[in-house]
């Protein structure tokens, strides 16, 4: 169960602040809590990390075992890239009341985020990628959930700085996993 309940952590630190997060609390916040956001936050979140596990299951099936470590680090590095260069709006501008369009944009987001870099990541260095995309799963629902139940909590500033500051520990991380794992640490 370890890889389940590290991948959760990671993805759940990395997806902080995210911008499907800041989107479902901008709904939120201008629309009010309709159950339809929730629903569908919560069921693109758990697709797009079983995506992104299955990706990670068919890049095992391929890579050769001494690879793994390596690209591991380089999707945990893309995650912290991401998380420092890809910053979410202040306030998103929601033209429509759409579900649809809310599906497509969450979609976006999600396919290329830091916490479906992270899945992938700790997926393939762990070789679990059915554990992972299960903790992976159960962190996009307790984040989805979160822009959903507080709103007004991805305003704060602070927050976006604790996006910053997880983004540099994931290069960080990356760093040491590609260092360890060349014998240099």
């Amino acid at each position: 169960m370890g890889p389940f309940y590290l991948t959760l952590m990671a993805v759940l630190l990395s997806g902080v602040a995210a911008r499907d997060q800041v989107t479902i609390a901008a709904l939120t916040r201008s629309q009010g809590q309709r159950f339809g956001v929730l629903a569908l936050s919560l069921t693109v979140g758990v697709l797009t990390s079983a995506a992104a596990a299955y990706a990670a299951s068919e890049v095992l099936a391929i890579l050769p075992p001494p690879a793994r470590p390596i690209l591991a680090a380089i999707a945990v590095g893309l995650a912290g890239l991401e998380s420092l260069v890809l910053s979410p709006r202040e306030n998103p501008r929601e033209p429509t009341h759409s579900l649809g369009a809310l599906v497509i944009v969450l979609v976006a987001h999600q396919l290329i985020d830091a916490a479906r870099f992270t899945l992938f990541g700790l997926a393939v260095g762990t070789g679990a990628p059915l554990a992972a995309g299960l903790g992976g799963a159960l962190a996009a629902l307790l984040l989805a959930g979160a822009a959903w139940m507080w709103p007004q909590a991805f305003i704060a500033t602070g927050i976006r700085v604790a996006r910053r500051v997880v983004g540099a520990a994931l290069l960080f991380a990356a760093l040491i996993m590609f260092l360890g794992f060349r014998g240099i640490l």
